[in-house]
């Protein structure tokens, strides 16, 4: 087995999230240390997801980690807060949210 991370292949973004959990956990539980409770290790994954290794082509595993541990916590909390204010948020007075889209 060749120690070298630079030649370490993943098949599927599902691989390499597992082989980054370990960095996302960590980093998730600073941000928790920083007053930063709500946002999870996927919220983490999904910024660097979306933005910084969207484009990016032979990233190295050392070169995400990196990445998850040096990123500043600012960029990743408004992240999250575009995301939620981009739901659809509905104000339900009934037990059936279909009868209260009827009634509008």
């Amino acid at each position: 087995m060749n120690e070298n991370n630079e030649d370490i292949v993943f098949n599927s973004l599902e691989e390499l999230y597992i082989r980054l959990k370990p960095a996302l956990i960590a980093r998730k539980s600073e941000l928790h240390r920083n007053g930063l409770n709500y946002i999870t290790e996927e919220d983490i994954w999904n910024y660097f997801k979306e933005n910084k290794w969207k484009n990016a082509h032979n990233l190295n595993l050392h070169q995400m980690v990196s990445d998850i541990f040096n990123c500043d916590e600012i960029l990743v909390d408004d992240y999250l807060k575009g995301k939620l204010n981009q739901k659809n948020r509905t104000l339900y007075f009934n037990d059936n949210s279909e009868d209260d889209k009827n009634e509008e």
